[in-house]
């Protein structure tokens, strides 16, 4: 074993660029390989056991080794392995699961626009709310609202939307139309003596004052995770939704709603916009609509959205838009099997349940001389470390205290997401009440050593 796990990990060094890592410490330090997941656990090369915390990348909701999903890519593959959606070619796969989602999400939204990733997704909304204004005869009306810290992908479009400066710095993003407004998170961003009804208020305020600012004839939409996750796990203020719907209502500004964390339970409800008491004109998928076992998401549109796109298909000839996968056979088909053990073992209904169990737990850290706020929703949370818990400053060297939590984390056995100085959890779906208590128990250990630690490394 330790031959073939330095022989993986030499080649790992030597051959692969990895995506939001630094490649020249990765060079010296290699890679944790994952050999196999059941459950909710996985185990690396030298045969360690993990609780997976973060289900992989916020996505495996059915956990890991799931049989019915492979039956289901399997099945596929003997029938129809590959297949496009190019000038009305279809398969049935694809077909069912557009009519699932129009029947399983919000009304209004009735059609789907099969993409492989929520970036590719979340792109495609950027061209199609173009196309769609330019069709309307409205050719200044292209700059869309997202916020600061919020992550909407990678990709040219995607990544500008995103708010995070790791991810613009010496792209040259944002490279679109975008503004970006301030993040609805109270504890790190509200003002000294607000109190989050101000704060929500404040925010609003924002809105309206950079529609004033740029026109209301040149805002297309609005993008917004109901709960921001990858960018610290922020749920919103009380009153934030329902007032950012009104002023982009009254301003005919479409809303998109970006599902791709919050989609399918997480939340406790089917939807993060049902969560928080909103409406979306377009919706983004992905993640979870397969538990990550294939790559898939789905942009999700009303008919008012719909109508403008179709007639000029019709006035130019086509709506020049698409992917090789959009709409892939097995992929459409691990997500129609995805979600009818959804409905069954009723995810929504277990994420419910355990919110209660699963934040107390986190916020049974709150004290920890290290943990700032301990925050969350549904089966979604993160401890927020600083350096002094009074005045919430953070650590002198940003993320260096998360990057040592997230290492004895791994030595604990619990793969947590670190972000910068936030830690995030984010479990599959399928977690039971024991598991959860295990999940704090790890955490737990994790931050009876870290404190430790980090003076024995001169963090504090």
């Amino acid at each position: 074993m330790d031959a073939l796990s330095n022989s993986l990990a030499a080649a790992d060094m030597a051959h692969t660029l990895h995506p939001n890592t630094n490649l020249r410490a990765h060079e010296e330090n290699g890679p944790l390989v994952i050999a196999r997941g059941e459950g909710i656990r996985v185990w690396d090369d030298r045969g360690k056991e993990y609780i997976e915390g973060l289900a992989g990348l916020w996505s495996v909701g059915a956990g890991f080794s799931q049989k019915r999903l492979a039956e289901a890519a399997y099945a596929q593959m003997l029938k129809l392995p590959y297949y496009h959606t190019f000038t009305s070619k279809a398969n049935e796969p694809s077909i069912r699961l557009a009519e699932t989602l129009a029947e399983i999400t919000p009304e209004p939204l009735t059609r789907a626009f099969f993409t492989s990733s929520g970036s590719e997704a979340n792109d495609t909304i950027v061209k199609m709310v173009w196309y769609r204004n330019n069709a309307l005869g409205r050719p200044a009306k292209k700059t869309f609202l997202a916020r600061n810290k919020a992550y909407h992908g990678i990709t040219v479009a995607s990544g500008s939307l995103t708010g995070l400066p790791v991810n613009h710095r010496d792209f040259d993003l944002p490279a679109i139309p975008v503004r970006h407004l301030t993040c609805p998170h109270f504890y790190r961003f509200g003002a000294a003596g607000e109190d989050e009804a101000a704060f929500t208020r404040r925010l609003l305020a924002e809105l309206e004052a950079v529609i004033a600012e740029e026109g209301a004839d040149t805002i297309a939409a609005f993008i917004g995770e109901p709960l921001m996750a990858a960018g610290g796990v922020m749920p919103p203020p009380a009153g934030y939704w329902e007032g950012v719907e009104r002023i982009c209502r009254a301003n005919d500004i479409l809303l998109v709603a970006d599902e791709v964390i919050c989609g399918f339970g997480r939340l406790g409800t089917p939807f993060g916009c049902q969560k928080y008491g909103f409406t979306p004109d377009i919706m983004t998928l992905s993640k979870q609509i397969t538990s990550s076992y294939m790559p898939l998401a789905a942009v999700m549109i009303s008919d008012h959205v719909y109508g403008p796109i179709a007639d000029n298909s019709a006035r130019v000839g086509v709506f020049g838009h698409g992917f090789t996968a959009s709409g892939h056979p097995v992929a459409t088909a691990v997500a129609l099997e995805n979600l009818a053990i959804m409905r069954e073992e009723d995810w929504t209904g277990n994420a419910a349940r355990l919110e209660a169990p699963f934040q107390a737990g986190l916020r049974a850290f709150a004290d920890h001389p290290l943990v700032g706020e301990a925050r969350g929703d549904g089966l979604i949370g993160a401890l927020e470390l600083v350096a002094d818990k009074a005045t919430k400053r953070p650590f002198e060297t940003p993320g260096a205290m998360g990057r040592l939590a997230s290492a004895i984390g791994h030595d604990e056995g619990l793969i947590f997401r670190a972000i910068g100085d936030q830690l995030a959890l984010c479990p599959p779906m399928i977690v039971t009440d024991d598991d959860v208590a295990e999940i704090m128990t790890r955490m737990g250990r994790t931050l009876e050593r870290l404190t430790d630690a980090a003076k024995a490394d001169g963090l504090i």
